[in-house]
Parts: C-alpha cells; sequence; structure tokens
C-alpha cells in the first residue's frame, strides 16, 4: 500500500474540468496518497469557456469535485482563486461555498516565514510580447496535440503504460512556447518583487517549474491535462514539484537567506529548473 504523504500545503490549477483533456482520475489518485492541511486551487479548475459550449462533467470527474469537497469537510482548509477559464466565479469572490473559500488572489505564509502571492497568472498575460498570429497558431496547434495526447495515452493504457504527456514534450521544443514562458516567469517575479514578496505561485502556462531572481522565488505548479504535477509545501516550509503519483520530481533552488519578505541582499543569477 502507498504510504500516505502529510504535507502543510497543496498547490494545483488547471484541472479543466468539464473537457476531455482533465486527468481527473490521475489527480484522484494523487488525493488518496496525499493529505494537506491547506488546499489551493489556482485556477481554471472548471473549464466554463469549454462547458458553455458543450456541458459535460464525466463520473471520474464528478467523483473527483466530491473528494476535494470532503476534503473541506474534513477540515482542509480549501481556498479557490478562480482563473480565466473559470472567471465568471470571480463575482463570487470574498464569499465560502461549500466551505470553500473563493479569492482573487492570495498571500500564502510558508511555515519558514515566507510571504507568496498567490494567483492564476492570466494577468500576466498583457505582458507576453508574442505577434497575435503566433498567440493563435499556438493555441490551434495546442488544441490538436491534446487531442492526440489522449489517444497515445488510451494507447499506453490499454499496454499497461504509465502516463506519459505527448504535449508537454512537443512544447518543449518549439522556441516560440518557451519565450512565452520565460516572458510570463519575468512578469509574475516582477509583481512579487514589486509587492516586497518573497515569492510567486501560479499556473495558468501549463509549464510547471521554479526559477529564482534577486531574492525572488517564482513557482508554477503546473496543470492537469497534461503534466499531472503539483506543488507541495512540506511542514517545514519547503517546497518541491510532485508527479501524479505523489513522487518528488524538483525541489525548490536554494535561495540566500533573508528577512521575511526582504529586497535587501545583492542580486542572484537566475537559477532555471527541469521543468515537468
Amino acid at each position: 500500500m502507498a504510504t500516505t504523504l502529510t504535507v502543510r500545503t497543496l498547490f494545483i490549477s488547471d484541472l479543466h474540468l468539464g473537457t476531455r483533456d482533465c486527468q481527473a482520475e490521475l489527480l484522484s489518485r494523487l488525493l488518496r496518497r496525499v493529505r494537506p492541511e491547506r488546499l489551493y486551487l489556482v485556477g481554471d479548475v472548471i473549464d466554463l469557456i469549454a462547458m458553455h459550449r458543450r456541458a459535460a462533467l464525466p463520473a471520474q470527474q464528478q467523483r473527483l469535485v466530491a473528494r476535494i469537497l470532503r476534503l473541506a469537510r474534513s477540515g482542509c482548509e480549501i481556498i479557490y482563486i478562480p482563473g480565466n477559464h473559470d472567471a465568471a466565479l470571480r463575482r463570487l469572490c470574498g464569499l465560502k461555498v461549500h466551505r470553500v473559500s473563493i479569492e482573487r488572489r492570495a498571500i500564502h505564509e510558508t511555515a519558514d516565514g515566507r510571504r507568496l502571492l498567490v494567483s492564476h497568472g492570466d494577468e500576466f498575460d498583457t505582458h507576453v510580447r508574442l505577434a497575435p498570429w503566433v498567440m493563435a497558431l499556438g493555441d490551434g496547434m495546442h488544441q490538436f496535440v491534446l487531442s492526440l495526447n489522449r489517444w497515445v495515452n488510451r494507447v499506453r493504457s490499454a499496454l499497461g503504460m504509465p502516463y506519459w504527456s505527448l504535449s508537454a514534450a512537443v512544447k518543449g521544443r518549439i522556441g516560440a512556447a518557451q519565450r512565452y514562458v520565460a516572458q510570463f516567469e519575468q512578469a509574475a517575479l516582477h509583481q512579487a518583487g514589486r509587492e516586497g514578496l518573497d515569492g510567486y505561485v501560479g499556473g495558468h502556462i501549463h509549464q510547471a517549474g521554479f526559477r529564482a531572481r534577486d531574492g525572488v522565488l517564482y513557482c508554477n505548479d503546473g496543470d492537469w491535462v497534461e503534466h499531472c504535477t503539483a506543488l507541495i509545501e512540506r511542514p517545514d516550509g519547503r517546497l518541491a514539484l510532485i508527479d501524479w503519483q505523489g513522487e518528488v520530481i524538483e525541489h525548490e533552488p536554494a535561495m540566500e537567506a533573508q528577512p521575511v519578505g526582504g529586497r535587501g541582499t545583492p542580486a542572484q543569477d537566475d537559477t532555471d529548473l527541469v521543468r515537468a
């Protein structure tokens, strides 16, 4: 039997419930292994845009929603920060629904005293400088590759092979996609630094990873349609990325010790880690 992993905080985003791409079964497996004291749902949990075209919530996805609500009833603090695909829920910010608090953004304090800005990340889209035709082409290709991803993993599942992200492998080889990610990271780091915070946690771009600059830490928890990753905070405050099996795939980079929210340390080199 798999060992239960107790964590202080779990961050997940971009589930896209209501679409065929949502990996609800894999996330349900993770939630059977991980027991968080606090859970952040960092946007695009329900894909209301897709459901407007075709309203559907398969049984596996319904069971996942029920599992999350059971976590809330069991005492886990759950904060839901709507993203661009569930933006209609932003009108509920400040309310609590089924013991789930809905907020536009949050400041999370880690066990070791760091203060992190938590938001979905779509607010940084205006800082990304790519030609409109590149963005449109990229979105079309992304949907096509996601459809291929579904078929590839159906075959792998039939053969008893584990989940593997074809779409993530393809995106990692496209220069425009990597430029988009780099610009997004810079915008998020700048915002956290401007507010005097120690770091940023978000989703939105479906690209899990860490980055550090000038004493500020960037964390992206990934998604549950391609990478199937989450961000955890351990009881001592350390952060790590885990996959759907609960295995650590990346630890946060080492940072120079500094006061909470400190901005006075010398600039350090950017630290890029392998992204899931």
